[in-house]
C-alpha cells in the first residue's frame, strides 16, 4: 500500500507527508474533526466519502464541489443530498488558525474521506497530499457521475475515462457498505418495475422488509441503509447482500447480475475463482481510493489554496 501510494502520488505531483514541515498537524486536525462530528452525527462518514467521489469525478479532485453559487456543482441533482460540508468548514477553520493559507480544501476533503472509512472500523491508509483547489464549479459538469439506474457497461466506461478499471469500480461502489439512500432512488424497484411487479433481481424474501419502509406513493425522502444489517460499519456485508439479492440501488445489484463484475464481488467475499485468489476488500478499496484521489489533481502553480472552502479567493 505504501509503495503504491508513493508511486501514484509521484506520477500526479502529490506526495506523502506534503505538509510535514509547513503544517505538521494537518492530518491530525482533519482526523480529530471527523471523529468529533462523527460522534454526534454518524451520517457524516458516508456523506464525506460520497462527497469526495463526486468531487473527483467532476473537474478532478479539486474541492470544486464545495464552492457555493447558483449553478455550482453542489446544486446539481446528484449532489443536493450530500452531507458533511460543515465538517470540511470546521477543519478548514482550525487549519487556517494553525497554518494560514497552507492546506488546501481538496486535501482536507481527501483526508476526511479516508478518515470516514477509519471511524466506521474500516482500513486506515496513507494519503498523498499536495493538491490545490479548483476555481470552476458548474452543475452542468456533473453528468460524469454514475446514476443509480446505470448499466455496468456505462459505469465501466465512466470509470475507465479516469484510469479506473473494473475492479476499482466494484471496490469503490463497495463504499456503499456505509450510508443510506432515500426511497425515491429505489422504491420504483419494489412495485411496477416489470409487468406490474417488482424488480426480479430482488430476493422475494427481502420485499416484505423493504415495502413497509418505502410504501408506494410514500415519503420519498425517507432514508434506508444501503447495506441492510450493517449500515454503520465498513465491511463486506454489502457484497453478501448483493449475492443474496439484497442490493438497494439498481446499479448496486447489477454488480452481481452482470458477469463482468460478479467475480470481483465473489472474490471480495473470500471466494477463489478459476485459480484467482480472494481479494481483501479493505486493502483493495484503499488502493482504488488512492488511484481515484489523484484524478485530475492540481499541483504546483495550478489552482489556489482557498481560505474559505465554499468561496473562490
Amino acid at each position: 500500500m505504501f509503495a503504491m501510494a508513493a508511486a501514484l502520488a509521484h506520477a500526479q505531483g502529490t506526495r506523502l507527508g506534503f505538509y510535514a514541515r509547513t503544517c505538521p498537524r494537518a492530518e491530525s486536525i482533519v482526523r480529530s474533526t471527523v471523529q468529533s462530528h462523527f460522534r454526534s452525527n454518524p451520517a457524516i462518514a458516508p456523506g464525506l466519502l460520497r462527497m469526495h467521489f463526486h468531487d473527483c469525478f467532476v473537474q478532478g479532485c479539486d474541492a470544486s464541489i464545495l464552492i457555493d453559487g447558483p449553478n455550482s456543482e453542489k446544486t446539481a441533482p446528484p449532489n443536493r443530498l450530500l452531507r458533511g460540508y460543515e465538517v470540511i468548514d470546521d477543519a478548514k477553520t482550525q487549519l487556517e488558525a494553525a497554518c494560514p493559507g497552507v492546506v488546501s480544501c481538496a486535501d482536507i476533503l481527501t483526508l476526511a474521506a479516508r478518515d470516514s472509512v477509519f471511524v466506521t472500523r474500516g482500513i486506515n491508509w496513507q494519503v498523498p497530499t499536495g493538491r490545490r483547489d479548483g476555481r470552476v464549479s458548474l452543475a452542468s459538469d456533473t453528468s460524469n457521475l454514475p446514476a443509480f439506474t446505470e448499466s455496468i457497461d456505462s459505469q465501466k466506461q465512466k470509470f475507465a475515462a479516469f484510469g479506473l478499471n473494473t475492479q476499482d469500480l466494484v471496490a469503490l461502489v463497495g463504499g456503499h457498505t456505509i450510508g443510506t439512500s432515500a426511497c425515491q432512488f429505489f422504491s420504483y424497484r419494489l412495485y411496477n418495475f416489470t409487468n406490474g411487479g417488482p424488480d426480479p433481481t430482488i430476493n422475494p424474501a427481502f420485499l416484505p422488509q423493504l415495502q413497509p419502509l418505502c410504501p408506494q406513493n410514500g415519503d420519498g425522502s425517507r432514508r434506508i441503509d444501503l447495506d441492510t444489517g450493517s449500515g454503520n460499519r465498513f465491511d463486506v456485508s454489502f457484497f453478501a447482500n448483493l449475492r443474496n439479492g439484497g442490493g438497494i440501488l439498481e446499479s448496486d445489484q447489477k454488480l452481481w447480475t452482470d458477469a463482468s463484475t460478479r467475480g470481483f464481488v465473489q472474490r471480495f467475499l473470500g471466494e477463489r475463482l478459476r485459480g484467482m485468489r480472494p481479494l481483501n476488500f479493505n486493502v483493495e478499496f484503499a488502493r482504488s481510493m488512492v488511484k481515484m484521489s489523484n484524478i485530475g489533481v492540481k499541483t504546483g502553480t495550478n489552482g489556489e489554496i482557498r481560505r474559505i472552502c465554499s468561496a473562490i479567493n
